[in-house]
């Protein structure tokens, strides 16, 4: 782990490294004149790194900001880390390579840093997003993962992509890929937070030299499936934030950072955005982290519901 200019923790990649330090793009509800605006914002602020996402459906919007900020002379495209995912109505291969060309194109690139298949859950092709039939079904597509993941590995031969990976794969399906990968995947972006510390996973992964992006670092506040005290108000993360002169949800990204993750907080509130990359001026003692840490409960709340019957449906094993 090291650490640049701007204090920004990297985590290491066979050719280079990540940014530990995220700012997500996903804001449901929010315009895509918000996004636009919170990307600026993220950028000045000193985040490198990106997370994007087709699904998200604002990545016209994000490529906008990247290029104003780099028009503004903030950044050069070679400062940034640019992440994007593929849905999971283009799992056959055939369809890989135009669904990364559509994020390259609508974020206004040349290349991605990374690109990860976004679940291990393919639904039916050509339609909608989400595609059901006429009952309200949603359909399924067969297509393996491990097919899709070699058409991932052609784009990286293309130069479209510099790295792959997956998100959402449990530790059996990653195997899978490993057992026949001739380009290795770097990252598995998972659910973690205070309450889903995902340690058995996360041992899984640094054990193959894979590195875990947390999503969700505060367990999406005002979740309906949230029947535990809020990440910010609990009182070990409250506590501990007094003693340190910072806010709860700076310890809380503090303390996955310390973990050896990548994080990728996300906010349209430009004060959150900037609050949250502040997080690199101080530590948290080996005691806090332990506290911290027995705080899991093992609770997921992107359970993914519409596809539990799916036969690769990630979260049917313990890890």
């Amino acid at each position: 782990m090291a650490t640049d200019d701007q204090n920004q923790i990297r985590l290491k990649l066979n050719k280079g490294s990540i940014p530990a330090l995220g700012f997500g793009t996903y804001a449901p509800g929010e315009s895509e004149d918000d996004v636009y605006k919170a990307v600026q914002v993220a950028i000045k602020a000193g985040y490198r790194h990106l997370d994007c996402a087709a699904i998200y459906r604002n990545e016209r919007a994000v490529g906008q900001a990247i290029k104003k900020t780099i028009v503004e002379d903030k950044v050069t495209r070679e400062d940034l880390f640019i992440v994007s995912k593929l849905w999971n109505t283009c799992h056959k291969p055939d369809l890989v390579r135009a669904s990364l060309k559509k994020s390259l194109e609508d974020l206004g690139l040349q290349y991605l840093d990374l690109y990860l298949i976004h679940w291990p859950i393919g639904l039916k092709e050509g339609g909608d997003f989400i595609p059901k039939d006429e009952k309200g079904n949603v359909l399924f597509s067969d297509v393996d993962f491990v097919d899709t993941w070699q058409a991932m590995e052609d784009c990286v031969d293309e130069g479209l992509v510099k790295y792959i990976g997956l998100s959402n794969f449990n530790s059996e399906q990653i195997q899978r890929i490993l057992d026949v990968a001739r380009i290795k995947p770097v990252i598995n972006q998972v659910e973690c937070h205070i309450y889903l510390s995902q340690e058995k996973l996360i041992e899984f992964c640094k054990s193959k030299g894979i590195i875990v992006t947390a999503y969700s670092p505060f367990a999406s506040p005002g979740h309906k499936k949230m029947p535990y005290t809020p990440c910010m108000e609990e009182p070990t993360i409250v506590e501990i934030a007094k003693s340190k002169g910072k806010k709860p949800s700076q310890v809380i990204i503090r303390f996955l950072l310390q973990r050896g993750l990548a994080v990728i907080p996300k906010s349209v509130s430009p004060n959150k955005i900037i609050e949250n990359f502040q997080v690199f001026d101080f530590e948290l003692g080996d005691d806090e982290m332990k506290k911290i840490l027995a705080l899991n409960k093992n609770h997921r709340t992107n359970t993914e519901d519409i596809a539990l019957t799916h036969k690769y449906y990630p979260f049917s094993i313990e890890f």
